[in-house]
């Protein structure tokens, strides 16, 4: 899970969408797989599986900062309302294994996320 800066509720459906194809794409270059994507104005949620030889921390740093540069680029107006001094997430993120539990419910649980509004 990644929270935007101070938490504002910078995400449109639009946005969403774009952040999506964005963290898809850098997934890939990990050879990684994005399962699952949601989240609501002011975080996201991501289910990824990844090879062990990938860094967890690297890939996480990839997607932040690749999300951010092009989120800030090409939403720029919007972004500025919400988020100042040139950043975009929080510098903390949540990362747990769901090794033990089933990959239905934890789809379900991201897919249950409430979209943005707007």
């Amino acid at each position: 899970m990644f929270v935007t800066k101070y938490r504002r509720k910078a995400f449109t459906n639009e946005m969403m969408t774009r952040c999506e194809e964005i963290m898809r794409e850098v997934c890939a270059d990990f050879e990684a797989d994005l399962k699952e994507f949601n989240g609501e104005e002011d975080h996201v949620h991501l289910l990824v599986h990844y090879p062990p030889k990938v860094q967890l921390s690297k890939l996480v740093n990839s997607l932040k900062g690749v999300s951010a540069r092009l989120l800030r680029k090409e939403y720029d107006a919007h972004v500025r309302r919400y988020l100042w001094g040139g950043h975009f997430w929080s510098g903390s993120y949540f990362a747990g294994s769901c090794g033990g539990a089933p990959l239905t419910l934890v789809k379900q649980y991201i897919e249950n996320q409430k979209p943005p509004v707007g």
